[in-house]
């Protein structure tokens, strides 16, 4: 009788033992009987069943069925289909230890009702909340520009009115140049205080443009006004002069002073 336990004890433990072998494609599976290849082995999560597993990301919880033979690269691209979590942007941890996108399943030890953690790769979330935020700078940006260009054509409707009263001949006082002048330049002060990124800051560069433009534009009409009688070829020559910051803003800046031409010279006679 001792010996027929031992004999049985020994038999289940070599059924305990499990075999394995390297398939042709270099998996490496359990070792199948003679005559059982067409077993389903769903229970033990190896061979060409399918298993289920249950993926937790944050308060989300996901139900997928895959191949048991599958790797993690595999299972990522399903989780995708789930999730906004494109397979690059996803980290997949199973018994708290992170797994590659090369590795099989049924390899880390992953069978059917297993449970994973999904996690959303650092860099990647990094890079979606800067992408967010220069979206909502640019479209801040150009709100803020939206204001200033109500401003401007505005002054540009009086800069063309002022225009056809100067060039109809009629005398208008310097004070109006002036003023005009002065609500531009505010309004480009105004262009510099924005900050703005992206299409906010390509607008406010064309209305930076249109404003150092209209002023112009006044400087012109302001000479002609002191001169009506003369014609475009000998009119005062008005320009002026914008220095230019990286913000793209322009600043008026007064020119460099001209050199005397009149040169005095002093030649003394001594006498004895």
């Amino acid at each position: 009788m001792k010996g027929s336990n031992s004999r049985g004890v020994e038999s289940v433990q070599s059924n305990e033992e499990t075999e394995w072998e390297v398939r042709p494609g270099g998996m490496l599976v359990q070792k199948r009987e003679d005559g059982n290849d067409d077993v389903d082995h769903h229970d033990d999560g190896v061979g060409g069943s399918t298993i289920k597993i249950k993926v937790s990301h944050g308060s989300n919880h996901y139900d997928l069925t895959v191949p048991s033979q599958s790797t993690f690269g595999d299972l990522k691209k399903l989780i995708a289909q789930e999730t906004s979590l494109e397979p690059k942007e996803q980290r997949l941890l199973f018994r708290g230890k992170e797994k590659e996108d090369h590795d099989y399943l049924h390899m880390a030890g992953v069978k059917d009702n297993a449970k994973l953690l999904l996690m959303e790769d650092l860099a990647s979330k990094e890079k979606k909340l800067e992408e967010v935020k220069g979206s909502i700078e640019s479209s801040r940006g150009c709100e803020a520009v939206a204001e200033v260009r109500a401003e401007i054509d505005k002054l540009s409707e009086q800069v063309g009115a002022l225009e056809a009263v100067v060039y109809g001949g009629t005398k208008v006082m310097e004070k109006e140049f002036i003023v005009l002048s002065e609500l531009l330049m505010r309004q480009l002060l105004k262009l510099d205080s924005i900050e703005a990124e992206g299409e906010g800051r390509l607008q406010r560069k064309i209305e930076v443009r249109r404003v150092q433009s209209l002023v112009e534009t006044v400087d012109t009409l302001k000479a002609r006004n002191l001169n009506p009688a003369s014609n475009h070829s000998n009119a005062a020559s008005v320009t002026t002069k914008w220095e230019t910051f990286d913000s793209g803003v322009g600043s008026l800046s007064a020119p460099p002073p001209m050199p005397s031409s009149t040169k005095v010279t002093q030649d003394w006679e001594v006498f004895e």
